[in-house]
């Protein structure tokens, strides 16, 4: 009985190593035998040989029914996607005069995304001639980052940007 894969660079008849440790269905080693002696008892089950691990020597393989054992290996990789997060950069952006409760609702944003894991970018806009009072949105830029430097690092110091003053934040791993 003869089965078509897809991917068959490690399974039945197109295993070329002349030596293979053998692992039955159960886990448990069978011994060294040669892949034509190791295909034959994996078939006669009814089952397929599948090359678990070529680093060592003689390779290891293992009798399975390669369509569960392609199953649980899909699995696995859909699992470990999901709790993997990519940390994203989110962006809070305000005017150097800003009142006061318009700064802690900012404050609050950047602290959400902190605790979620995600990087922050706080701007602050400059229109027209506002560009001369760099030093007062510095000083904004250094109250923020000692309101939220339990939770945060300092990935970049406020930097000028054009007509705009920018700061990245990283999440603080505790």
């Amino acid at each position: 009985m003869k089965k078509k894969y897809d991917d068959q660079s490690s399974i039945n008849e197109s295993i070329k190593y002349p030596k293979v440790r053998l692992i039955d269905v159960l886990g448990k080693q069978l011994g060294i035998y040669s892949s034509d002696t190791a295909l034959q008892i994996a078939l006669s089950e009814g089952l397929d040989l599948v090359v678990i691990s070529d680093k060592s020597n003689p390779p290891v393989c293992k009798i399975i029914d390669y369509g569960k054992y392609k199953f649980l290996q899909e699995k696995k990789a859909k699992e470990a996607k999901k709790k993997q997060h990519n940390a994203s950069l989110k962006e809070v952006k305000m005017r150097y005069k800003i009142e006061n409760h318009d700064y802690k609702v900012r404050v609050n944003q950047a602290l959400r995304f902190l605790e979620s894991g995600d990087k922050v970018k706080i701007t602050v806009i400059f229109r027209g001639r506002e560009v001369q009072h760099l030093n007062l949105a510095i000083e904004l830029l250094n109250k923020i980052a000692a309101d939220l430097k339990d939770n945060s690092l300092i990935q970049q110091l406020p930097t000028k940007d054009g007509k705009n003053i920018i700061m990245i934040l990283a999440p603080n791993k505790k």
